[in-house]
């Protein structure tokens, strides 16, 4: 689909997408992959890359950054708040352990503050922490966790109904026109995309 879609259909369907980025997934050199991505206008770059320590994650995330603004797409960062301030991110993505263990979000005023969240329960305590908006999951199958059951779209239905806040989607999500729609149906502000993201082609 991502080769295939064109014009306002593609163009709509990437601005509910976010893309949540794993290297090592990447078809291409990554920064090539990143910028082939931002040309797509994403709703935001997601740089997840968990298995970088502070300091190579946050030269990876200068770089990315500087390709996000070249296209204006939000460039969001994951867990490290160094990172966040020093590539002035307009975004950090938090897990709710670390956004409990730091008292919130209310040092981070001019950055946006998500959490990654399991439950309506967990939905409700990350808002109340001060969380901006939610990552709910995972809804589908996926790779990473196959071991575990898809907590599926009427969760993801209870959790949006839950919290006034964004609520984005993730797990097993493909770049399918009619599996976004359906997702986005549940109530979702967006979908997050990794594998589908790091293979997408121009």
């Amino acid at each position: 689909m991502c080769k295939k879609e064109r014009g306002t259909m593609e163009k709509d369907l990437w601005s509910r997408i976010t893309v949540v980025t794993n290297r090592k997934l990447s078809v291409r050199p990554f920064l090539e992959q990143i910028e082939i991505l931002c040309k797509k206008r994403p709703e935001r770059i997601l740089l997840r890359e968990k298995d970088l320590e502070q300091e190579a994650y946050t030269r990876l995330a200068g770089k990315v950054k500087e390709i996000c603004d070249i296209y204006q797409v939000p460039f969001y960062c994951h867990t490290y708040r160094e990172a966040a301030v020093k590539t002035e991110a307009a975004g950090l993505h938090l897990s709710l352990p670390v956004l409990r263990s730091t008292g919130g979000a209310e040092d981070l005023e001019k950055t946006a503050v998500g959490c990654s969240v399991h439950s309506v329960q967990e939905a409700e305590e990350a808002a109340a922490l001060g969380a901006d908006y939610l990552i709910a999951g995972h809804i589908y199958t996926t790779e990473c966790k196959k071991d575990l059951p898809p907590r599926g779209v009427k969760f993801l239905r209870e959790v949006c109904q839950a919290v006034s806040l964004p609520v984005y989607a993730i797990g097993g999500i493909r770049l399918d026109q009619i599996q976004i729609e359906k997702t986005l149906a549940a109530g979702a502000r967006g979908v997050c995309i990794m594998s589908g993201a790091m293979t997408c082609e121009p």
